[in-house]
């Protein structure tokens, strides 16, 4: 795997570790709270509360599920080798941008430079999966060339 391609893959690990630790943060909150509200004379405030505690940690709960998964298809990409097609795992240079096909993770900078950690299963990345160098493909009104996969 090229240094950069390393690089890359460690800023989208640490995107996702962050990820699940503000979930898993959020969701201690959520039960801390439910716990802590005391019954009081007003039941369906009490009731009303606990719900709302309850749905928060439900969604939660379903976040986190969903982060642990986008980290194991990262993990899965981690030593991938460059091909002479686009393919999870392959740092992709295009005339409108670079990406890197991993999981959604928005705007990288590393060495000066800016990248897009896309998913296969991103619009974009539906596009730049299985092209090859020299391919083009028209994506929000724009044409791109893909001109270098590593």
């Amino acid at each position: 795997m090229s240094a950069l391609k390393s690089k890359l893959y460690q800023l989208c690990l640490t995107f996702i570790q962050k990820r699940i630790e503000n979930i898993e943060y959020s969701l201690q909150q959520a039960r801390q709270a439910s716990n802590d509200d005391t019954k009081s004379s007003a039941g369906d405030k009490y009731e009303t509360t606990r719900e709302m505690m309850q749905q928060e940690m439900d969604r939660n709960s379903k976040l986190l599920y969903e982060a642990g998964q986008q980290k194991i298809a990262l993990q899965q990409i981690e030593n991938v080798e460059s091909d002479r097609l686009v393919k999870n795992g392959s740092l992709v240079l295009t005339s409108e941008g670079n990406f890197y096909i991993s999981i959604s993770a928005g705007e990288l900078n590393t060495d000066g430079q800016k990248f897009f950690a896309v998913s296969q299963a991103s619009p974009i990345g539906r596009f730049l999966i299985g092209k090859a160098i020299n391919e083009s493909f028209k994506f929000n009104g724009k044409e791109y060339l893909v001109e270098g996969i590593l």
